[in-house]
């Protein structure tokens, strides 16, 4: 279990300083996926960069976020190093952005397994086009470049090289953002499927709450940097709480029974 708590993360200018997370306490479970909706802006994403201690140099740190005994916000940088890729790997949003253009989308993946687990290049390469397999897509994809696949292939592509080393958990940052309704199902399918299926622990961050609440056992409302809402998505979209998710509700409807 990751287990943040009473963590905030404030971003030092030369002008002022500007929170972006403010005292959020949550258990991100082994097993479970654990999704966290909100507006733009609302430190969604300064959250799961946090875990990885991916923020800049700017970002100030308080509370604590513990992974068994290690709490990640005073570990040392060798620690983070072997805690990113094995333990817990990021899915980013806007794939294309987060491939190397010149480079085929096979050697990016290898990459990967021969800095982290030590794998000869062929053996990296071989793995590569099975993790690709394992999200839906041909082996010889491997020898692609990034340019040649469209938007739901590059995303499940990405999910693959973030499968790479087995890692505990999954951290996804808005993965189906830019794509269309249709491959936004098929990606985020694939993505809890893979999850259930090894065990792992997956958080999702969206503002597309009839996704998260679709596939996810527990559903977090943030709000201005602070979790303002927690619990099942049932219980939620039946009786919400807190003013702020009530308005997110208010911009969907039920259509056959389902949040659309």
């Amino acid at each position: 279990m990751i287990s943040i708590r009473s963590l905030s993360i404030t971003y030092e200018t030369s002008a002022r300083s500007v929170p972006a997370v403010r005292e959020v306490s949550l258990d991100i479970p082994a097993g479970k996926i654990t999704a966290i909706v909100g507006e733009s802006g609302g430190g969604k994403s300064s959250l799961v960069y946090g875990i990885l201690r991916l923020l800049p140099p700017e970002a100030s740190f308080s509370g604590s976020i513990l992974y068994g005994r290690e709490n990640i916000v005073s570990a040392s940088d060798a620690w983070i190093r072997n805690f990113r890729w094995k333990k817990a790997a990021l899915v980013t949003q806007g794939a294309m952005n987060s491939l190397t253009p010149v480079i085929s989308v096979g050697s990016q993946i290898a990459e990967v397994l021969q800095v982290k687990m030590g794998l000869k290049r062929q053996e990296a390469m071989k793995r590569a086009g099975e993790l690709l397999e394992m999200t839906g897509l041909p082996a010889d994809y491997a020898r692609r470049y990034p340019h040649e696949l469209s938007g739901g292939q590059k995303q499940r592509a990405v999910i693959a090289m973030a499968m790479a080393c087995s890692p505990d958990f999954l951290l996804a940052d808005e993965p189906t953002s830019a794509l269309d309704v249709i491959t936004q199902a098929e990606v985020i399918t694939t993505l809890a499927g893979m999850v259930r299926r090894r065990g792992m622990g997956l958080l999702l961050v969206t503002h597309d709450l009839p996704l998260a609440a679709s596939i996810c056992d527990t559903l977090a409302v943030m709000h201005r940097g602070r979790i303002v809402e927690t619990g099942t998505p049932a219980s939620i979209l039946k009786s919400p709480s807190h003013s702020h998710t009530r308005e997110l509700l208010s911009a969907y409807r039920v259509i056959g029974g389902q949040l659309q």
